[in-house]
């Protein structure tokens, strides 16, 4: 038992100047069935895309009716991508589906090790009563996808 214990590491931290801030991604439990799979037996590719659907669902859960989640690259002059759509390819890849700031399709297409995105809030079209809450259904996705998976025994 203080074996396993041992081999028990922290998954994840955050330090904040606000103790009233809301939580963050780090600090809440990982849903159910994500947490279900050993990390050991993810793809990096995995991992990463049900860690990023983790922190939009987050970031969106903070934003008002007037506001959507967007992607912005850093370190490069792509702009922002509004998401619509993010996948993973084993072992390595996670693709970003949307609309960049000027309304034209967009695909990102990003091996895990170059990941790096920053999340920003931007006002909805006016056009739409309701901001898309794409984090919300990504989650939704992440449990079907488990009910479908055949567990191993």
């Amino acid at each position: 038992m203080a074996e396993a214990a041992k081999r028990k590491r922290r998954m994840s931290d955050v330090a904040q100047c606000d103790e009233g801030a809301p939580l963050t991604a780090e600090q809440k439990p990982l849903p159910k069935n994500v947490a279900n799979k050993p990390i050991e037996d993810k793809s990096p590719a995995e991992w990463a895309y049900e860690r990023i659907i983790l922190y939009i669902q987050n970031f969106e859960e903070q934003l008002d009716n007037e506001h959507e989640v967007v992607m912005g690259f850093t370190g490069a002059d792509a702009g922002v991508l509004q998401i619509e759509g993010i996948g993973y390819f084993d072992p390595d890849i996670v693709t970003f589906y949307g609309t960049d700031g000027m309304g034209m399709k967009t695909q990102l297409v990003q091996h895990v090790s170059q990941l790096n995105v920053m999340l920003r809030a931007m006002s909805r079209p006016k056009e739409r009563e309701a901001p898309t809450r794409i984090g919300f259904r990504l989650a939704a996705d992440l449990e079907r996808d488990a009910e479908d998976t055949p567990e191993e025994e």
